[in-house]
């Protein structure tokens, strides 16, 4: 797709269904029972209705079909596409079991495996490319079901899935353009358009969720876009710029295995040590916990950008700092699993009050 005047109205096509057919999607949740009730990890006190993650693909399917020539790469994303999101709407209803919904991913990933989805090659940093022959089909399958689950996690506030969508997938477009890849470029964009478009009955206070539906669809579209948008390039750093672009939910994800793993516990036990968790210990409010989120999704975004002008040597020097940091910052927070000061002394108090309560009564 051309960067062209049909291409804007393929955008903004993907932008207004989902801005549009929401609020009827939030009627036919709540009529259907599809809702999500308050619980001990979530932060919402009242139920909320779920499915928004219907608004998502339709906006975005609709648009691909009027705007692009059905190639069998399309049609297999679409397809796996509709796979994770009637996984996901099924399990918003219904609550799937974890192996349930992670043979529907794998089911998703196959579908487009088998339309040529697939991660052929890595490039070697220090020169050259490294053929995966037979094993691109379990690497590609391993990525996009990781890059589901990831997205996953970090839906946990209002709005958070869906701006690091959009950030993401407007990344993917830069560097798929950039790299020579206008078609993955338009679909990114579309994905992005589609994501904004929801953004507005998401953004807290949400009136409705995309749950896994959503997180599901959103996840395998950026992962596979990623694995044939972002791979080919014979770049020194092809295979690190979707793990940057996809940095937020990513890191999120390897962290809350470090820490499940430091605590003893088995890596899919569910817990609040998430990033957005840490932030409201913190002490920051709903929206600034998501907006310092989308700061830092951007600057992950930034640097992949960047890494695509540097040369191999200050690319190298960029990732350790940017790494370093990380680590670093990931340990203030408390993502490792020890307690932040200032988290800790909030409860602590709040356990104090309550203590005092509890004797004057």
């Amino acid at each position: 797709m051309e960067l062209n005047f049909g291409a804007v109205w393929a955008a903004v096509l993907a932008f207004g269904i989902p801005l549009l057919l929401t609020p009827a999607i939030r009627r036919l949740a709540l009529l259907a029972g599809a809702v999500d009730k308050p619980g001990e990890r979530k932060v919402h006190q009242v139920p909320v209705p779920c499915w928004g993650g219907l608004g998502i693909f339709l906006g975005f399917t609709a648009a691909v079909l009027l705007s692009m020539p059905l190639s069998r790469e399309i049609a297999g994303l679409l397809l796996g596409g509709l796979v994770a999101l009637t996984v996901g709407l099924i399990d918003d209803r219904w609550e799937l079991s974890p192996w349930a919904k992670l043979a529907g991913q794998v089911a998703a990933a196959v579908v487009a495996v088998a339309f040529g989805v697939t991660i052929k090659f890595v490039t070697n940093p220090f020169g050259g490319l490294i053929g995966l022959g037979y094993f691109s089909i379990p690497v590609t399958v391993l990525w996009i079901v990781a890059i589901t689950n990831a997205i996953n996690l970090v839906d946990g506030l209002d709005g958070l899935a869906a701006g690091v969508a959009v950030i993401s997938a407007g990344t993917v477009a830069v560097v798929s353009y950039g790299e020579g890849e206008p078609l993955v470029a338009g679909l990114a964009v579309l994905l992005g358009a589609s994501s904004l478009g929801f953004l507005p009955h998401n953004f807290h206070p949400a009136r409705i969720f995309m749950k896994d539906a959503g997180s599901m669809f959103l996840g395998f579209m950026l992962a596979s876009l990623s694995a044939i948008g972002l791979t080919k390039s014979a770049t020194a750093f092809s295979l690190i710029l979707p793990i940057l672009i996809l940095g937020i939910p990513i890191f999120d994800m390897l962290f809350a295995i470090v820490r499940r793993v430091l605590q003893g516990r088995h890596i899919f036990t569910p817990d609040r040590g998430h990033l957005h968790h840490r932030l409201l210990d913190l002490g920051l409010t709903h929206r600034q916990a998501v907006l310092l989120i989308y700061a830092i999704n951007l600057l992950l975004g930034g640097s992949a950008v960047l890494l695509t002008y540097l040369t191999t040597e200050q690319g190298l020097v960029m990732l350790f700092l940017l790494l370093s940091a990380i680590l670093v910052a990931a340990d203030k927070v408390g993502l490792f699993g020890a307690e932040h000061a200032p988290a800790r002394r909030n409860r602590l108090a709040q356990a104090d009050h309550h203590s005092r309560k509890g004797l004057g009564s």
